[in-house]
């Protein structure tokens, strides 16, 4: 196994939990796999060295080389309708025999199609749609138009967002990993401390999560020239839920102001909290909306911006042209898994099994003082765990110490933040695994409180 003693890239997959998660799958071939990767591939943070070596995926499961099966309630947020979805695959592999790739000069009957659909998807005049080969780049073409539709170039995101990799979309995020080291970057971007209630700079106020949305006003009045302020709906990563007073802010301050509010839901569409779109929850109206990871059903790259039928107005600008910008592969795997959403009711399943889950996790609560908070929508939820309830200190050691004794018992998930155990699992998956999941899960607990 490859020495990661003196490497600093990375948080958990570093500690010595990960070097004792190696001696329980003691395979000789993983090994020398795991030994290749770190060989050919530049580390990185977050993914240097790898967790396992997988050779098959299916619905909700992870396959690796020695037959292991994972529960994966984490899919870097692509696998809403599950993995090899056999309606997404068959569609996909019909338009492989037909036009696999469309260059750029010419457009096609599938990107037309899935353009349309997404502006069906959407309120009022948020009807014109750019295609990019991921969310990231759906994020630079967003905060160009952003630019040019308004004249002004500067922006204001939150402390510990993510919104790509890029050098323009780490100048937006928030989350250090990322910028650390870079040296100049985009220049205007103001952060602001995002919408928390149970930890944060504002979560004593006593008046929820208000002063966020009133330090947001605060900076676009002082700075006087903001064009747009970039969020994700829901926050992924560790599951902040905003209430509606604060949308409903939010949506005003931008309104007044002149200040587009720019969307990023490239995690969380198309079902993750129970909605085609999570800003259906508030009943509010984004000015651009950044879409991408499940949008190619677990089985192609693509993202995508929508926007207001009157910001068409960037004809002398190039917003994105990318190589597979319009994607015949793409935009038929993405037509195919809406469909398939739509033929089985998806969003329907999803807000019931959102119940069962505030209810069984609602119970783990209850026996493990571990567990500070429960948060959590449709099928995306976030356990915070702490060491006291009382000065809620992050329990990073044993969030982590859960994570493994989960994975040797077949549930993969992510912890965000040090301490939030993250469950996201496909939206396809079965009550009976829940109940599974939930009882692997709170075994973890036990074995570690």
């Amino acid at each position: 196994m490859t020495d990661t003693h003196n490497r600093t890239e990375g948080d958990i997959n570093l500690s010595a939990a990960r070097q004792e998660w190696y001696a329980v799958m003691s395979d000789e071939d993983t090994a020398t796999y795991l030994e290749a990767d770190a060989s050919c591939f530049l580390h990185q943070a977050l993914s240097t060295p790898c967790l396992d070596v997988l050779v098959e995926s299916e619905g909700i499961y992870l396959t690796d080389m020695q037959g292991r099966k994972y529960m994966d309630f984490h899919g870097n947020n692509v696998h809403q309708v599950g993995y090899r979805n056999p309606y997404v695959l068959q569609k996909v592999k019909e338009q492989l025999d037909i036009l696999p790739f469309s260059p750029r000069r010419y457009t096609n009957l599938p990107a037309i199609e899935l353009a349309k659909k997404l502006g069906d998807l959407m309120p009022s005049d948020l009807q014109r749609v750019l295609f990019a080969p991921g969310g990231t780049s759906a994020i630079s073409m967003a905060l160009k138009l952003a630019r040019i539709v308004t004249g002004k170039h500067k922006v204001i995101s939150l402390w510990d967002s993510f919104h790509g990799a890029s050098l323009d979309a780490i100048s937006a995020g928030g989350e250090l990993d990322f910028r650390k080291d870079m040296g100049p970057l985009m220049p205007g971007v103001e952060r602001i401390p995002p919408p928390m209630t149970y930890r944060g700079p504002f979560a004593a106020a006593g008046n929820g999560d208000l002063a966020y949305a009133d330090y947001l006003e605060y900076v676009i009045e002082k700075e006087g020239d903001i064009g747009a302020f970039i969020i994700e709906t829901i926050r992924n990563t560790d599951v902040q839920i905003p209430s509606q007073a604060y949308w409903d802010r939010v949506r005003a301050i931008c309104t007044k102001h002149r200040v587009l509010l720019i969307l990023d839901e490239i995690p969380i569409a198309f079902g993750r909290t129970g909605k085609m779109f999570a800003f259906e929850h508030y009943g509010i109206e984004p000015d651009i909306i950044c879409l991408g990871k499940g949008l190619g059903g677990g089985v192609m790259p693509i993202a995508a911006i929508v926007a207001r039928e009157s910001y068409n107005v960037a004809k002398d600008v190039s917003l994105g042209h990318f190589t597979h910008e319009k994607s015949p592969l793409g935009s038929v795997a993405a037509l195919a898994m809406l469909e398939f959403l739509e033929q089985n009711h998806i969003l329907a399943k999803v807000a019931d099994d959102a119940l069962f889950m505030e209810q069984e996790l609602g119970r783990l609560k209850d026996n493990f003082p571990l567990i500070g908070d429960v948060r959590g929508v449709g099928l995306l939820w976030g356990i915070e765990l702490v060491k006291s309830r009382k000065t809620r200190e992050k329990a990073v050691r044993e969030a982590e110490a859960v994570m493994y004794e989960c994975l040797k018992n077949g549930l993969s998930f992510k912890v965000s933040q040090g301490n939030v155990v993250q469950l996201s699992p496909p939206l396809t998956i079965s009550r009976e695994e829940l109940q599974k999941a939930i009882h692997i899960l709170a075994n973890a607990l036990e074995t570690v409180s």
